[in-house]
């Protein structure tokens, strides 16, 4: 005769439980173990508690948890659950019960069968109450009897009277004490008076926290119902905790009082896998160890401005969340950018997209995954740390996400909550300007300003830009093609004075200098201060022809001498604006930047010899302010598409060589010069 397959489902005896070490370790820092030896740490000793008899919940044992809280400090867990093994282990000769409540890191969560996910991942919880309470009594209804044993600081024993000052005698061993009555459901009851000496003095339970704990685990586990009853402060009450809409019952609860929902709650459930590297049942290391997990999470967004994200790993609340959280805010960040730029009249040209703060002003979201062996920065559970699960929560909620926005029947509730966002963004950044521009008052700029500077609304950032516009055509074109945000611009009338050969006096009162100077706000020589510039790069932007290259010239030797920092920092660059514009005709014409005579005539080539008809003749740029203001922002002032040259020290020095053959003092060298490269000239281009 077959026997029956034994599985998960079937089998949870004693030989399900591993065991790891002792209790000694416990007493001797408790802190490690529990957290902290304040009011917290007492608090996570019912948690540990409550979590294994959550734990019989989510694996569908039990219906009912009840908590008392005992006017002599006691504190009491009951479920109805399968009971804690009584059967003999086979490895320690222990029964199930003591072994669990005596050794560290033993329980039905160490590769045994007896849960798929469990809270208590780390198997510390139960031993370390035991270890560190006067008196700590269990009773387990299994297999039709009533078993019974009590625990002395952690060693088992058998107590004469009630209490945890009662006598006692060391005694090994589960006991049993009667046998369940028919009907009668199995379970188990943990009662335990823990040991004030452990704990800084006042600390003491938290009421309130343990309210917490079991609404929040009734709304992860709508299953289970959760009792509380406390006969303290000469008061008695009782107060029941069951949500069977779940997360959906908790979003509106988290939810501020009095923001009104700007969309419905939007629930996500997913299952996925990952890998990692893991010990099997017998302590071996074994990599790509394939893990499933369940993801439920549950938000929407309200009228306000507060933010409430709460996360959960089976069931244990995750106080500063973890690997979890970050894959749901990097879905929700992404999906939600993707569809504010595919939704048309929501972002202005230019605009930034959302930030996440911006994404998460107003929502109110819970997150709750279900995985085995989860890891945790600490025994206390505070944060999540198992790297797999970021790519799979991400995965479930940036579908369901781009599902939402797109659908017919959510897509205005979407359209809703996208433009609340866009309109928290742009919130924010009037703010931004605001401190920014406080943040601008410096003794420099105590004096005006010069006039003809357009300034950007924040500087003193890493992202603000001054341009050094050649001429006042091309500031036209730049005034309507920059982002007003960080794009500053000064114009430069004619070509600077050569700094090569000027004095430093010559050079301040110089006006177009001068104007640069008082601009940055960080001096000059030696006095000159990279910290207080109150712009993050300077760009020089002048006409791609020989007057303009003299321009650069003039402006790379003036920073080579003057502020030279600003060039061995990497924040000087030169814009390299195009010399060519070619256009394809018909009805989807195309448009071509070329740089060079080279570069022109090959792109032509290149397109008429894939049939593309070019309007001739190609236009060249003769200067910045021929181009219209799109031209200016694609090619030279657009982060994004521009090209634009760093600026180096080499650099630097081929400027000040340059300048010194061509408008030094030494004629010999620049005659020789002029000799020996006349030779490159194109006469044929010569207006005679």
């Amino acid at each position: 005769m077959e026997k029956d397959p034994v599985t998960a489902e079937t089998l949870y005896g004693a030989d399900d439980l591993t065991h790891l070490e002792g209790l000694e370790a416990v007493r001797k820092r408790p802190g490690m173990y529990i957290g902290s030896t304040d009011s917290r740490g007492i608090n996570h000793l019912f948690t540990e508690v409550v979590d294994n008899s959550t734990d019989e919940g989510i694996a569908g044992h039990a219906t009912k948890i009840v908590v008392t809280l005992h006017a002599d400090g006691s504190v009491q867990v009951d479920d109805d659950g399968r009971g804690i093994p009584t059967g003999v282990h086979a490895k320690s000769g222990l029964s199930g019960v003591e072994l669990v409540l005596t050794r560290l890191h033993a329980g039905g969560k160490f590769g045994g069968s007896g849960y798929k996910t469990s809270g208590g991942l780390h198997g510390v919880g139960a031993s370390a109450v035991n270890a560190l309470s006067h008196r700590f009594d269990v009773t387990v209804k299994r297999d039709g009897a009533v078993h019974q044993m009590s625990f002395a600081h952690g060693v088992p024993a058998v107590f004469d009277g009630a209490g945890p000052n009662a006598p006692f005698t060391r005694q090994p061993g589960l006991h049993v004490i009667g046998k369940m009555k028919r009907g009668e459901k199995t379970g188990t009851s943990i009662r335990y008076w823990y040991d004030a000496r452990y704990f800084e003095n006042g600390s003491a339970l938290d009421i309130e926290g343990v309210r917490a704990k079991l609404r929040n685990t009734a709304f992860l586990v709508p299953g289970v119902t959760y009792v509380l009853r406390h006969a303290i402060d000469d008061t008695i009450g009782e107060e029941t905790f069951h949500f069977p809409n779940g997360l959906s019952d908790m979003v509106d609860f988290l939810a501020p009082a009095g923001d009104k929902p700007v969309s419905g709650t939007i629930l996500v459930t997913g299952t996925g896998m990952y890998h990692e590297n893991a010990a099997d049942q017998n302590g071996v290391m074994r990599s790509k160890v394939e893990r499933h997990v369940e993801v439920d999470v549950a938000f929407r967004w309200g009228t306000g401005y507060e933010r409430s994200v709460e996360c959960f790993t089976n069931t244990i609340r995750n106080v500063h969340g973890g690997t979890h959280r970050k894959g749901f805010e990097r879905a929700t960040l992404k999906s939600l950018q993707d569809a504010i730029s595919k939704t048309r009249g929501l972002l202005k040209p230019k605009e930034e997209p959302p930030t996440l703060d911006d994404v998460f002003e107003g929502i109110t979201a819970v997150i709750h995954v279900r995985i085995p062996e989860p890891q945790f920065t600490s025994q206390t559970k505070d944060e999540l740390s198992t790297a797999g699960i970021t790519k799979v929560i991400q995965g479930i909620v940036e579908r369901h996400i781009k599902a939402w926005t797109e659908d017919k029947r959510t897509k205005v509730e979407a359209k809703t909550v996208l433009q609340k966002i866009v309109d928290a963004a742009r919130v924010r950044l009037t703010q931004k300007q605001q401190k920014d521009a406080a943040r601008r008052k410096t003794a420099l700029e105590g004096a005006s300003m010069p006039p003809k500077l357009v300034d950007c609304r924040t500087t003193g950032v890493s992202r603000s830009e001054l341009f050094l516009v050649e001429g006042d055509s091309a500031l036209g074109s730049a005034r309507m093609a920059r982002v007003s945000e960080y794009q500053a611009l000064l114009p430069l009338r004619g070509k600077i004075l050569n700094v090569q050969k000027a004095s430093l006096g010559d050079t301040l009162r110089n006006a177009e200098i001068a104007s640069i100077v008082q601009v940055l706000g960080a001096g000059t020589g030696r006095t000159f201060d990279l910290e207080t510039m109150r712009y993050g790069r300077v760009i020089l932007m002048a006409d791609a022809d020989v007057d303009g290259s003299h321009i650069r010239t003039l402006l790379i030797t003036l920073f080579a001498k003057y502020m030279r920092p600003v060039i061995e920092d990497g924040r000087l660059y030169a814009a390299m604006p195009p010399l060519h514009k070619i256009t394809t005709k018909g009805r989807n014409p195309e448009t071509r930047f070329t740089f060079t005579q080279q570069e022109m005539e090959k792109t032509v080539a290149r397109l008429e010899k894939a049939g593309k008809q070019i309007v001739t003749p190609v236009p060249r740029f003769k200067g910045l302010g021929e181009m219209d203001a799109d031209e200016l922002w694609d090619t030279t002032m657009n982060p994004a598409t521009r090209s634009v040259r760093r600026i180096t020290m080499d650099d630097a020095e081929a400027a000040e060589n340059a300048l010194e053959l061509l408008m030094g003092e030494k004629v010999e060298p620049r005659r020789v010069w002029l000799i020996n490269s006349s030779e490159r000239v194109d006469q044929a281009a010569i207006d005679l």
